[in-house]
């Protein structure tokens, strides 16, 4: 069998390790990155695809990823942009919002559920299929954050390159799937869909710098208190506040919104930038294995609860989506599907896996069995 050692020693021998960058020479680079996910967003309009900034980007940056450029987008540009992502979904926290948490439960329930099965079938298959150890096959199938998976499993001793990759692919997929599945069975129009916020220009400045405040403070203090997905979910949480309070009734302006969506879908197509083609294809052929399972099980799952919320199905097939948390808010942001449900699933999802999965890992699995391999 195997080991992940052994991938990523034969992975590393297929790329090519980058060679040290300037500053000015990441700043074109980034530069880059976004010229070309702002160019595939605006093509994406003209053909009318469905949540066409992000999904543009997305194929734009992928393709110039795997044609051997090398694109990055920067963390703290990501994170930015997450912030007034976050700014945006807090805003769909209405006061009337908070008296809809107790019809959540029995769909916040059943998530634990999913996360469980979805993490035990997905932790069979890439043992069985990718021949992961033990760790990465864990981590790579743990529904839970990009970002936080890498992490923790890299801490834990897993291939954190492998784990990248295969979410990487994961959030790829669905979100390429997700809007054309909607567009073609629940007849969705980009074109009659409605702005995400008012003309930048036209944003008065008291309700910019709340929003604005909101974003930064809720950031870095989400930050500090080590808050899983911090830059969308502290901003998130300040201006849910705000906007309960009724301190503030407005929304980040529209050209953020859509500079949030090319930045966000930029940034997944450059984690393939130099990866060799063999390594990326295996994890996307992998990926769309695992993919399939999990998109099953959440169709599955918003069947048997569409009774269940006071909410649509589609809002249930989006909360449920394996997707991620920053990529499923803007679906349904774009959408007009109840972000407020969406985006309080896909937090609570993130924060069971991130502080269960460890947990569970280290009592169940951690151990090899007594002459296996780990």
């Amino acid at each position: 069998m195997t080991r992940t050692g052994d991938v990523r020693g034969a992975a590393a021998g297929e790329t090519v390790a980058p060679e040290p960058e300037s500053g000015g020479r990441r700043v074109a680079l980034a530069a880059l990155t976004l010229l070309l996910g702002a160019a595939g967003g605006w093509l994406a309009t003209q053909i009318q695809l469905p949540l066409p900034w992000m999904i543009g980007a997305m194929i734009a940056t992928t393709i110039g990823s795997l044609a051997g450029l090398r694109l990055s987008v920067h963390r703290w540009v990501r994170g930015a942009m997450v912030a007034v992502l976050g700014v945006m979904l807090g805003s769909s926290f209405a006061p009337g919002v908070v008296a809809r948490f107790a019809d959540w439960l029995v769909t916040i329930g059943a998530l634990a559920l999913y996360v469980v099965l979805v993490t035990a079938i997905l932790f069979w298959y890439f043992r069985r299929f990718g021949r992961f150890d033990r760790v990465t096959a864990f981590f790579a199938a743990s529904p839970g954050g990009l970002n936080e998976m890498v992490v923790v499993g890299r801490e834990l001793g897993g291939d954190d390159r492998l784990i990248a990759l295969v979410h990487g692919a994961r959030v790829l997929l669905v979100v390429m799937a997700i809007p054309f599945g909607f567009m073609i069975f629940e007849d969705y129009s980009p074109s009659t869909q409605p702005p995400m916020g008012v003309a930048l220009l036209q944003q008065p400045w008291r309700e910019a710098l709340i929003l604005g405040g909101c974003a930064v403070a809720g950031a870095l203090g989400a930050r500090a208190l080590r808050l899983p997905a911090a830059f969308v979910v502290g901003p998130m949480i300040l201006s849910a506040a705000v906007h309960l309070l009724g301190w503030s009734e407005s929304r980040p302006p529209a050209a953020l919104v859509g500079l949030a969506q090319v930045v966000i879908g930029s940034a997944v197509g450059a984690r393939f930038a130099g990866v060799a083609l063999k390594t990326v294809a295996r994890a996307l052929l992998l990926s769309a294995g695992s993919t399939a399972v999990m998109v099953s099980l959440t169709i599955l799952f918003a069947v048997a609860l569409r009774n269940a919320a006071d909410t649509s199905i589609q809002a249930v097939i989006l909360a449920y989506a394996p997707g991620g948390l920053a990529e499923m808010s803007l679906v349904a942001l774009a959408l007009a599907i109840d972000s407020a449900f969406v985006a309080s699933h896909h937090v609570l999802r993130i924060m069971m896996i991130v502080v269960v999965a460890p947990t569970l890992f280290r009592r169940f699995l951690a151990r090899p069995a007594a002459g296996g391999s780990q």
